[in-house]
């Protein structure tokens, strides 16, 4: 979010044909709740074009990459690193500590995992969090981190260079074009 230390998920493994929508989702979930990019392995490029063609038709800013050294993206980051994962610590002991150095103006890289997640991993990481030590989505996981970072601010986010915006209703679906024009039912 703007004037804050930057925010990076970084999503470790990706299956083709089995974590496509995943994939996708943890990107669209990093998006939609805060997050300045996401990191996809290199063999996840469906999963970039669908949440690049979401930040340009829905707005940004977001930034989607992808990476084929996940392992020095984490050794490399300017940071502090939060591994997302339910064998970690409980969010609510930890949160404090991730937010102080947070706003202390330390940048955030969330690595979220997919297939099994090797012990280098959780040694590199400043943190290893779990949401709940039940099994879990890691959308829900990172979905649930992010809120709790940034206390709620990230529904409030606006919106830059969208084509369209949802409009909120309580029932059907709106969608008009950003610059107020003509709207849409659907």
């Amino acid at each position: 979010m703007e004037d804050e230390p930057e925010v990076a998920v970084l999503r470790l493994g990706h299956r083709p044909g089995r974590d496509e929508r995943m994939t996708t989702h943890v990107g669209l979930t990093a998006r939609a709740l805060g997050a300045d990019r996401v990191l996809f392995p290199d063999n996840a490029g469906q999963s970039l074009e669908t949440v690049s063609d979401i930040t340009e038709r829905f707005g940004g800013p977001f930034a989607v990459e992808l990476t084929d050294a996940p392992k020095a993206v984490i050794s490399g980051w300017p940071g502090l690193v939060v591994h997302l994962t339910m064998y970690g610590e409980r969010v609510q002991d930890v949160e404090d500590d991730v937010k102080r150095v947070y706003r202390d103006g330390r940048p955030l890289l969330l690595v979220v995992g997919s297939e099994k997640v090797s012990f280098d991993v959780y040694e590199a990481a400043d943190w290893n969090v779990a949401v709940t030590n039940q099994p879990h989505s890691e959308v829900a996981g990172l979905a649930v981190f992010l809120d709790r970072l940034f206390e709620g601010r990230e529904l409030e986010r606006e919106w830059r260079d969208a084509d369209r915006r949802v409009v909120p209703t309580e029932t059907g679906k709106r969608v008009e074009p950003a610059d107020g024009g003509s709207e849409s039912e659907e």
